[in-house]
């Protein structure tokens, strides 16, 4: 399973992608987030899925990003660039995989901003090729593991929060799900992309570097627990 997440902000966008990949008893590491960028053309891909789809639907992206990138001008044709890689994936593959016992499956998130677009897009493409865009009114989208990580982010996150605090609570979300699910873990790739600034900063975060803010989490929950009133529960607990 995957843990990738994306958020778009008054601010900009922020990406948080795990790298477990489990296959049987064995588990190894491999991004799951790719960036492509060129003068005042940014964006990146979040994947969930077959590892053989995704793989060969990046690199069919990838050799039609090298011929026609600048010819995007928008992020959304860019999406309808990569969605055309996919369902010539689905083309070739799907009926063996069917064959073989497997779904075609691969979920992504495309973020960024293009030359024309007037802000950063937000936009999660399904196994189909067909997308939505994420918007102001629920700023927030995960694909793969997603039950255990929204909780905080229902809460708390809004698209008027800060670039840092959606970051602080997208680890949050990661952690949580981490803490549940045996098939998503450490590193995690971070993606943080700016209004207008044409330029995603990147930053891989190993699991010593978090074990801190894992671990005060971890308490501050524990406490919150401890404070939170008890006289509801009279009518059923008998001191």
């Amino acid at each position: 399973m995957t843990f990738c997440l994306a958020m778009k902000l008054k601010d900009g966008l922020v990406a948080i992608a795990d790298t477990r990949l489990t296959s049987g008893n064995e588990t190894t590491t491999a991004k799951k987030i790719f960036k492509y960028e060129q003068s005042k053309h940014s964006l990146f891909i979040l994947t969930s899925g077959l590892r053989s789809v995704r793989d060969k639907a990046i690199t069919y992206f990838d050799e039609d990003i090298e011929e026609n990138f600048q010819k995007y001008n928008k992020l959304y044709k860019a999406v309808n660039a990569f969605a055309k890689q996919l369902r010539r994936v689905a083309d070739e593959d799907k009926q063996i995989l069917r064959e073989s016992g497997y779904d075609f499956n691969l979920n992504s998130i495309i973020g960024g901003q293009l030359e024309n677009d007037a802000e950063p897009k937000l936009y999660l493409v399904y196994p189909q090729g067909n997308w939505v865009e994420i918007g102001e009114a629920s700023p927030f989208v995960i694909i793969g593991n997603s039950g255990y990580g929204k909780p905080i982010l229902n809460r708390v996150v809004k698209y008027e929060s800060s670039l840092k605090f959606a970051l602080k609570c997208g680890f949050l979300s990661f952690d949580s799900t981490r803490k549940s699910a045996n098939d998503v873990d450490f590193p995690i790739d971070v993606m943080l992309y700016k209004n207008d600034s044409f330029e995603i900063n990147e930053h891989r975060f190993e699991k010593e570097d978090l074990t801190e803010v894992s671990q005060l989490w971890g308490s501050m929950l524990s406490e919150s627990v401890k404070i939170i009133p008890e006289d509801w529960m009279s009518s059923i607990i008998k001191d």
